[in-house]
């Protein structure tokens, strides 16, 4: 018979080492909250010793890592919170509420630090539509986002999809979340003083959602994984918003100490991670704790992963008043437990002591796995390979297959069901390089982007990445703001084989070195490992999302759709190399993956940054020649401006290339663009001019 900690997902040698903490065999409920604390997605066995590397120090960095959220100064007292996480998992079993509680639990992140909420980003993968079962995956998730943003009232302002066979038995399901905040509204996950009283503030604790993303995060993943159905959590958007517009009062009222959001491992973290923090212990009353299902378990009620739960730390003398706020917010509100002297946690059911265990052993005593790294052998190989090899298409033709492409075609039929409008704050919505949103009262905008690129990073993981950063970075430029934090969504396969570490770890020093060479911090992220199926890993995927601040906020912010008449074309940056390696026409055209991706160049990245930002306040239309190349780029502007464009660059190679470092500026005249690219020494060419109702490109007519 499988012994309960196999049955929960610990190893044998963990297992031991829970032992040797507490010098005794665990009771059942202990050895549920260690299995849940102890997993992959919540202690980050596998990636914990890699990710220091990262630089996380910056003058305007108010709370890094390890919080809830990153937190950075905007200046004038003003605070933006930023947080990515992954869904996953829970997509593939249930894509509506695995994408929707993925939502609600970015929201909670950002609220639980203090800040509103005011945008949301979804980049998403999946296998080819063609097979019905990615095309029901698809739909559920974007369904999903739609009915739990568009209904708690957050606008989805941007994100990125793609797809690729390697996603089809493992979608990737990341949200990155944005919030702002006055400075002295910032909230920590604090547990207050001893004495404090802890109130369990939301919806009621059920099973679904036990191990929903701790579990089903933290292990290899395979077809037939339907059956794990019930532990996908379920989403109540409603009384998301009454508890952010609750909490938010709270905050307002200097009610509460310190708060923390029930996401993973449910009660076990919220109860640990605090008191750990501060250096305290806590007693837990789980009979205290409003149910929504009779006869659970107390290893049930600490592992469930119910929606919509904060845990509030609270003064004694304002206890009635916080219950009272809730009540009149129709949440409801239970108190459940009292920070205590000393470290332990304890915790009480059916008027017994269940657990009494040391509440930093949750935590910093998680296992950290050193595990074998080791390039894979089929690399060389791949890099030896030509990207292109045979006959080309036409230049009409591959443009037109490429447009015909549902990763690199209109993206409307799926931002359409968002509602990006919501606060009417958008400036720069869905379908432009980056988003842009105004804070009122100010003469401050935040831009964010969130940029992947899996193919790219399967064939050379650190230049793939670095090269996102650098991406990242042009696309916030674009809108007019400065690049100012990284938060990364680090979607991987399977740890236990060293060829997935050796690309985890490479993609860390590719984001690295970039986020060192532009001085941007990251300010959070998260690790999601075992994306697998069908006996292959997914591409290395790294998702970085950027924050950008503009102030002031331009006039006119460059969009796609601001092209007219006349108006001459140019390209700025990297202008002779070529790399067709990984990219979009190398996939749709030769339905192949080879060759070595083009090596960034960290000063040219930074200098067409800075003339980016420069430009956006006195040009309409500034786009980043990325996935597809430059002719694709062209396409998008003319399509979204209903204006023609004719180029004369004729080289397929450079069309259809997807070299770094590259940026089309649209302009009634190329002065201030010449000048400003002069003054950066970054090359300019005048190719083409904005006419007519045809793309005709180096002597195509599309």
């Amino acid at each position: 018979m499988t012994a309960l900690h196999q049955q929960l997902g610990m190893t044998d040698e963990e297992y031991e080492s829970v032992k040797e903490i507490l010098d005794r065999e665990p009771e059942p409920a202990e050895l549920a909250m260690y299995s849940v604390m102890w997993s992959e997605h919540c202690s980050y066995k596998s990636s914990r010793a890699h990710l220091g590397r990262f630089p996380t120090e910056a003058p305007w960095v108010v709370v890094g890592p390890g919080e809830n959220a990153g937190v950075v100064d905007l200046g004038d007292g003003w605070l933006a919170a930023i947080r990515i996480e992954s869904h996953n998992h829970p997509s593939y079993v249930e894509p509506y509420e695995g994408a929707a509680t993925g939502v609600g639990g970015m929201l909670r992140d950002i609220f639980t630090m203090g800040a509103r909420p005011i945008a949301l980003w979804d980049p998403i993968r999946f296998g080819p539509l063609e097979d019905p079962k990615n095309a029901y995956l698809f739909d559920g998730v974007v369904k999903g986002i739609a009915g739990y943003g568009n209904a708690v009232g957050v606008p989805t302002v941007g994100g990125e999809l793609e797809f690729d066979d390697c996603y089809s038995h493992n979608p990737l399901v990341n949200v990155m979340c944005l919030g702002i905040m006055r400075s002295d509204q910032l909230q920590l996950g604090s547990p207050g003083q001893v004495g404090d009283i802890g109130i369990l503030l939301g919806s009621s604790t059920g099973r679904d959602g036990i191990g929903g993303a701790s579990i089903l995060a933290s292990a290899s993943f395979e077809p037939g994984s339907e059956e794990k159905r019930p532990s996908v959590q379920v989403g109540d958007p409603f009384e998301e918003k009454k508890l952010i517009e609750a909490c938010l009062e709270l905050y307002e009222k200097d009610l509460v100490t310190g708060v923390q959001d029930l996401g993973a491992a449910g009660l076990s973290c919220a109860t640990s991670e605090p008191p750990s923090r501060a250096g305290v212990g806590m007693d837990v009353d789980l009979d205290a704790v409003h149910l929504r299902e009779q006869g659970m378990t107390a290893a049930e009620i600490l592992m469930s992963e119910s929606q919509e739960r904060m845990l509030a730390f609270v003064q004694p003398t304002n206890v009635d008043k916080v219950v009272e706020i809730a009540s009149r917010w129709e949440i409801e509100s239970s108190v459940i437990g009292t920070v205590t002297p000393g470290s332990l946690l304890r915790v009480f059911h059916k008027g017994e002591q269940v657990v009494e265990i040391p509440a930093a052993s949750l935590t910093e005593d998680a296992p950290k796995l050193l595990r074998d790294i080791a390039q894979p052998t089929w690399q060389g190989a791949l890099w030896d390979a030509n990207p292109v090899a045979g006959s080309r298409p036409t230049i009409d033709e591959t443009l037109i297959a490429l447009l015909d492409d549902p990763a690199l075609g209109d993206p409307s039929p799926v931002y359409e069901q968002y509602d990006h409008m919501l606060f009417l704050n958008t400036l720069v919505g869905p379908g432009n390089d980056g988003s842009l949103l105004r804070i009122k009262g100010t003469t401050k905008a935040l831009a964010g982007t969130v940029d992947g690129n899996g193919r790219r990073c399967y064939l050379e993981p650190r230049r793939g990445s670095e090269r996102l950063v650098y991406e990242a970075a042009l696309n916030v430029a674009a809108t007019g703001a400065r690049p100012l934090a990284v938060v990364d969504n680090l979607n991987f396969g399977n740890p236990e084989q060293p060829e997935v570490m050796w690309q985890f770890t490479e993609s860390i020093e590719g984001i690295s070195v970039a986020c060192e060479a532009l001085g941007i911090p990251v300010v959070g992220g998260n690790v999601s490992f075992y994306n697998e199926g069908g006996g292959t890993n997914i591409f290395p995927t790294p998702v970085v999302g950027m924050l950008g601040l503009a102030d002031p906020v331009p006039h006119h912010p460059p969009r796609l759709d601001r092209a007219g008449e006349d108006m001459e074309v140019w390209v700025l940056g990297d202008l002779d190399t070529v790399d067709l390696a990984g990219s979009a026409v190398q996939r749709v055209a030769w339905h192949e993956l080879s060759g070595r991706p083009k090596a960034a160049d960290a000063d040219l990245a930074k200098r067409l940054t800075e003339a980016a930002a420069t430009l956006a306040h006195m040009v309409p239309v500034l786009h980043d020649v990325g996935r597809g190349g430059l002719a694709v780029a062209l396409a998008e502007i003319a399509i979204r401006s209903g204006v023609g464009v004719n180029v004369s660059e004729a080289r397929w190679d450079h069309l259809f290339g997807e070299a770094p470092h590259r940026l089309i500026a649209v302009s009634p005249s190329g002065g201030p663009i010449e000048t400003i690219a002069a003054g950066l020494d970054i090359n300019a060419r005048h190719i083409g001019t904005m006419t007519g109702d045809r793309i005709d490109i180096g002597g195509s007519d599309t």
